[in-house]
């Protein structure tokens, strides 16, 4: 088990536990690898977030460039989960990474049932762009109902391994 941190000093109580499925770089490429975490609804776990993301991705055999558009993708899906979505002090979002056959899934699950709605945001808005951003870099995205017994959504995309991989 390992803690997802911000670097600031948290109660025991604050900090969720994960578990990973398979560590980034010591795999076959095909090898499926997942990673599932739940973090406190709270913007201050965004950099926590995507540090965990990066650092999972890392090993994985993405085009230039793909890494980042994950990370950055998560980002606003988390954002859009934190601000849209929490209800609560206790609220958790989760997000879950899956790999297998060259595609990356990700999902970001949070407590609230009401749907994802793009929009068009005016120009010097600073927010409202967030599902934009993830439909111009993931190669599908959409929405899904929550696990059987749990309440919420589940907005999530997919990231197909392009020509010119890195290791």
């Amino acid at each position: 088990m390992a803690t997802v941190t911000d670097g600031q000093s948290r109660s025991p109580d604050s900090v969720r536990e994960f578990t990973l499925g398979a560590v980034p770089g010591g795999h076959a490429d095909d090898e499926p690898l997942s990673l599932r975490c739940s973090v406190p609804a709270e913007a201050s776990r965004a950099p926590a977030v995507r540090r965990l993301v990066a650092e999972h991705l890392a090993g994985l055999r993405l085009a230039a460039g793909q890494r980042e558009d994950a990370v950055l993708a998560t980002d606003e899906l988390f954002a859009n989960a934190v601000r849209h979505a929490s209800t609560g002090s206790h609220d958790t979002v989760t997000v879950t990474l899956e790999w297998s056959a060259g595609t990356l899934r990700v999902t970001v699950a949070d407590p609230s049932p009401a749907r994802p709605r793009p929009g068009t945001a005016d120009p010097l808005a600073e927010s409202g762009r967030g599902l934009a951003i993830v439909a111009a870099l993931a190669d599908d995205w959409g929405m899904a109902p929550p696990r059987p017994g749990a309440a919420g959504k589940s907005v999530w995309f997919t990231l197909r391994r392009r020509s010119g991989t890195t290791p």
